[in-house]
């Protein structure tokens, strides 16, 4: 991905540093959990329990970490992309865009859904708009799990700032009403939905991006879907306990995760990830 000449956001908050011990054993002992939970946690599952805060909020510069920390620094990039495209959109439609705050974190972290250990993977929490990262799992993801890639962290980032547009079209607040009224299946699959709904999206932004500023580098979009295909329920499930269980999905199959991320990226059009959530 070409990156390094972008603008920076101004939306990173870095809590590194600050979110005192991990519980458990550390990244081995969690993966399972990582993955399960994987891009889009469900906020009200996110753990309450009584771990140290994460202290006070760094505020975003946007030449923070520019020469400093490469990771971060590619985040606040990609960040900053999400934005330009999304208000382009949004104003396209005659609406505003709000942009949302990412958290950077390591172990553990608060947020209004919660004190979050690592072991949740990257989240979005509707009630405060913010992001939350530890940069820990995109090593995971490379190491373990086989998608590495700059584009497939890009993919990570991209998901989650689609589950902030679900969050401001009203798209969340009617998943959750309607999850509340059924089954747990049922809930499942209306999860598995939203999920492959922000797959679309992300991949609405990467069309964007790479039309109007030619980020693209070859391989990139290879990246993105071995990422998606990666964490699909199914290839989670057959790694982790043998066996497949459709019923319990909540994010969908890995064909299913790269065919979304597919359409929203050769669409460019948001409307065009209708997955059955209106």
């Amino acid at each position: 991905m070409r990156w390094q000449s972008g603008r920076r956001s101004a939306n990173v908050q870095d809590r590194r540093g600050r979110g005192g011990m991990m519980v458990g054993g550390g990244l081995g002992a969690i993966v399972i959990t990582v993955i399960a939970l994987l891009l889009g946690v469900d906020p009200d599952s996110v753990p309450t329990t009584g771990l140290a805060p994460a202290g006070e909020v760094q505020s975003g510069d946007p030449d923070q970490f520019r020469g400093v920390d490469d990771e971060a620094d590619f985040i606040s990039v990609v960040l900053a992309d999400t934005e330009d495209t999304w208000t382009a959109i949004f104003a396209d439609r005659g609406e505003s865009y709000q942009v949302p705050q990412l958290v950077l974190f390591e172990g553990v972290v608060q947020s209004a859904c919660g004190v979050a250990q690592s072991a949740v993977g990257p989240f979005y929490c509707p009630p405060d708009q913010q992001l939350y990262l530890d940069l820990n799992f995109f090593r995971e993801l490379s190491q373990r799990f086989g998608a590495p890639g700059d584009f497939a962290r890009a993919y990570v980032i991209a998901h989650e700032v689609g589950h902030h547009v679900q969050t401001l079209l009203g798209i969340s607040d009617q998943v959750r009403a309607a999850q509340a009224q059924a089954s747990t299946t049922e809930a499942n699959a209306i999860q598995v939905r939203m999920e492959l709904q922000a797959d679309c999206l992300a991949g609405v932004w990467a069309h964007h991006a790479q039309r109007e500023r030619g980020v693209l580098e070859p391989g990139d979009i290879e990246e993105a879907l071995a990422a998606a295909s990666a964490i699909g329920d199914d290839n989670i499930q057959r790694q982790t306990q043998g066996q497949v269980v459709p019923e319990s999905f909540t994010h969908g199959t890995s064909a299913q995760r790269t065919q979304w991320f597919r359409n929203g990226f050769d669409s460019g059009d948001p409307d065009r990830c209708e997955t059955g959530l209106r």
